[in-house]
């Protein structure tokens, strides 16, 4: 339980122990191997569909769909004329890593932070494989690092290095980033259209607000970026902070504010308040997710997370084209 007792300094998977190459490689294998056996189809995409760029005009034919005419050829030609759109074979993914103090937590021998990390390696070496550009940014509270969404296998390495390597955020570090902010700029800087990842615990310094019909201060954003984009967002969190131990006096520090208390965790009613709290945290995120339109999986430090994601990606398939319509009104 180091990871509880003092802040970490350096990545906490164990791959992170050898050198970035094989380490990196070594993920690879683990997780195209398990995972292959449960995908199926071509695209590597979740949400695969005709696509949104126009390709070449052509003569209508009975059964072809009224709403592609291209009205300008047909009033030039005298011919009724559909424009097809092109099926998007390259996908461009963007990841926003959450690297803020909350997420240096961990106390099953892996931080938060560092299974976000895998999670995106596993979307990355899903879509590395058909070509899709794969960019990433990671928010410290104080700068934005963005790294070029590239092609290919060394530059998903390479953007799984510059994770691993990013130096750990100290707790009660001040800037003007929060995780609302961090998505806006997403948005605003990633103009193509394509699969957004956003990997995060989801909490906010001073928000002990329960009650879900009050939505959080990243979800009007979350929604804006999902009008535009497929959004994935990752909920990393820690068996600990769900389910208190009963191990007496312990001293409960937020790192990212001023507040500390300390609680007798052998009092049972002190661990079902807090357990009753925690799960109500935890179903107001999973509720604003949905009322965004995002897909939404929870990671856990003291689970299978490979196996976790495949059950998700199994399910996503089935509700992704359902989840995604956009407000009413908008046109995606």
């Amino acid at each position: 339980m180091a990871s509880v007792l003092r802040e970490p300094t350096s990545a906490t998977l164990p791959l992170g122990k050898l050198a970035p190459e094989q380490a990196l490689r070594r993920l690879e294998l683990t997780i195209v191997r398990r995972m292959e056996g449960f995908l199926q189809g071509d695209h590597r995409g979740l949400l695969p569909g005709p696509g949104s760029e126009t390709n070449d005009a052509r003569a209508y034919v009975p059964g072809d769909d009224v709403r592609k005419m291209d009205w300008a050829v047909t009033a030039r030609t005298r011919t009724p004329h559909v424009r097809d759109t092109i099926a998007d074979r390259e996908l461009e993914v963007w990841a926003l890593l959450d690297v803020t103090p909350s997420m240096n937590w961990g106390t099953e021998g892996v931080t938060k932070r560092d299974l976000g990390i895998a999670a995106i390696a596993t979307i990355g070496f899903l879509g590395q494989q058909m070509g899709d550009r794969f960019g990433g940014l990671i928010m410290r509270p104080e700068t934005m690092v963005r790294i070029p969404a590239r092609s290919g296998r060394m530059a998903l390495y390479s953007l799984l290095s510059r994770m691993l390597s990013e130096p750990i955020v100290r707790d009660r570090t001040e800037g003007p980033y929060s995780l609302a902010k961090g998505i806006d700029q997403l948005a605003r800087t990633q103009r193509r259209r394509g699969l957004r990842v956003i990997v995060s615990d989801f909490l906010s310094p001073g928000d002990t607000e329960l009650d879900p019909d009050v939505p959080p201060e990243w979800e009007r954003a979350l929604r804006r970026l999902a009008v535009r984009n497929q959004v994935i967002c990752v909920e990393v969190v820690d068996r600990r902070e769900v389910e208190l131990p009963d191990v007496g006096d312990i001293l409960i520090r937020d790192p990212e504010s001023d507040f500390a208390r300390y609680v007798n965790t052998s009092d049972a009613a002190a661990r079902a308040r807090f357990n009753a709290a925690s799960a109500a945290q935890r179903e107001r995120i999973r509720v604003a997710l949905r009322r965004a339109g995002a897909g939404h999986i929870q990671l856990r430090t003291d689970r299978d997370w490979v196996q976790d994601i495949a059950r998700f990606v199994l399910a996503y398939r089935r509700v992704a084209a359902s989840l995604h319509q956009p407000p009413q009104g908008v046109s995606k």
